[in-house]
């Protein structure tokens, strides 16, 4: 008869354990910047959609999406496109196998996170 008694294994670890490594912090952000970026297309769709309904009602879709909460989310958006991209070009780097030593990844993943900041200034700077 198989023992039913307390079998001492160790538990599985729990992420909270572990050091937060930039790649692991990377792909957490980058998924989450995806699903970003479905509802700010869901946004866009629906402002898109009010131009074509009616004037009075482009305005009032227009008037939140301009409201500074509005231009918060478009800005938060923004720079959540540019993150996603440059981080998806990094990706195919990787499937090219370049950039794939020690240090590479740190410093790829350093260059995503500030060129999105910066391609997210430029863009803002050139739509004013």
């Amino acid at each position: 008869m198989a023992d039913t008694g307390q079998i001492n294994r160790p538990l599985s670890p729990h992420l909270s354990i572990f050091r937060h490594w930039m790649n692991m912090m990377m792909s957490i952000v980058h998924r989450i910047t995806g699903v970003g970026l479905g509802l700010t297309g869901i946004l866009l769709v629906w402002w898109f959609l009010a131009a074509a309904v009616s004037a009075e009602y482009f305005a009032f879709v227009d008037d939140i999406l301009t409201s500074w909460i509005g231009l918060l989310v478009l800005t938060v958006s923004l720079w959540a496109f540019w993150y996603h991209m440059l981080n998806g070009i990094r990706h195919l780097r990787w499937d090219m196998v370049k950039g794939m030593g020690i240090g590479e990844y740190a410093r790829a993943g350093w260059i995503t996170i500030i060129g999105s900041v910066v391609l997210t200034l430029i863009t803002i700077f050139v739509a004013i």
